[in-house]
């Protein structure tokens, strides 16, 4: 996911829930498999759709607090976050096709 900027507890307020447009946040750790399976396909979808949605990941590892505030229970766990609330969220690594169709209306 180096194409995908980090975001941190401190961070999240301000970057994430103050955002004038939609943020994605991907909700990961290092040693989760299907992590590593859907951080290409969110390069992809940042690289095409950037300028709609802002896309951020957060290490679970790193900041428990937001994670467990959205009680996000498994990871991947995608949330979309529009005007400071979740308008989406996607739990599980889906392919590529299986996440432009979650994401319709949004990008």
């Amino acid at each position: 996911m180096a194409n995908i900027a980090a975001v941190t507890d401190a961070e999240f307020e301000a970057q994430v829930l103050k955002s004038d447009k939609p943020v994605l946040v991907d909700f990961w750790a290092e040693w989760c498999g299907p992590c590593r399976q859907v951080a290409p396909i969110l390069d992809e979808l940042n690289a095409e759709h950037g300028e709609k949605l802002t896309f951020l990941k957060m290490n679970v590892d790193e900041n428990p607090v937001t994670p467990s505030s959205y009680r996000v229970t498994g990871i991947p766990t995608i949330n979309v976050y529009q005007g400071g609330e979740v308008v989406k969220s996607i739990v599980g690594a889906k392919p590529k096709a299986a996440l432009l169709k979650e994401l319709e209306g949004l990008i």
